[in-house]
Formats: structure tokens, sequence, C-alpha cells
């Protein structure tokens, strides 16, 4: 088991997950069942697989943890770009936060080959 705390991943997809939240209201109030409810929970996906992860007895489930959320972070990003296709916010207003899945993505890849 690992200490969910002590983990820079866990950190870094917290702040992620609050970033995501933060964008909402600047999002269409139309778009409130679809995308914005769609990021929400992706994003939120991304810390509670890495807690849940960490919480389990071995390395093995922690990687199948992990790897769920590293498909989460790319359905953020995927949705993200969605957001700025369509013309709902600017990619300026956007960007941040994709780096943010990019970081966490190679995060994720190198925690995964340590353990």
């Amino acid at each position: 088991m690992h200490k969910v705390e002590d983990l820079i991943i866990w950190k870094r997809s917290i702040e992620l997950t609050k970033q995501v939240y933060l964008l909402s209201k600047d999002l269409p109030s139309d778009e409130k069942f679809g995308l914005i409810s769609q990021i929400k929970r992706c994003s939120v996906s991304i810390p509670s697989n890495i807690a849940e992860g960490a919480g389990r007895n071995s390395n093995n489930e922690f990687k199948h943890f992990l790897s769920i959320a590293n498909g989460s972070t790319y359905e953020l990003q995927t949705q993200l770009i969605l957001l700025i296709e369509l013309k709902l916010i600017t990619k300026e207003k956007v960007q941040t936060i994709i780096d943010m899945c990019i970081e966490i993505q190679k995060m994720n890849y190198s925690f995964q080959q340590k353990l």
C-alpha cells in the first residue's frame, strides 16, 4: 500500500480536477448535462483511481488503477479539445489544463514503470 497523500501524481491530479471545476463555470449552461458533466466526471476519476490503486494490496493492482486513471486523462484531454473545436471556449483558457493532462500522463507512465 502507498500513502496517497505523499504521491505527487495524486496531488497534481487533485489540482487538475480543481482547475476543471473552475473552467466549467465559464462554459455555457446548456452544456450542464453534456460536456460539463463529462469533464467533471473524468477529471474526478483521475485522482480517485490513483487513490484506489494506492490502497490495493499489490503493485500489479496499483498499475491497473493507474492505467484507468491514465485513460481518464486522455478522455479529459479529448473533451477539452472538443470544447475548443465547438467554440465553446478559447484555446487559451483550456491550454493550461491540457498541459496538466499531458504532464500527468507522463508521470503516470513513469510511475507505472517504477512499480
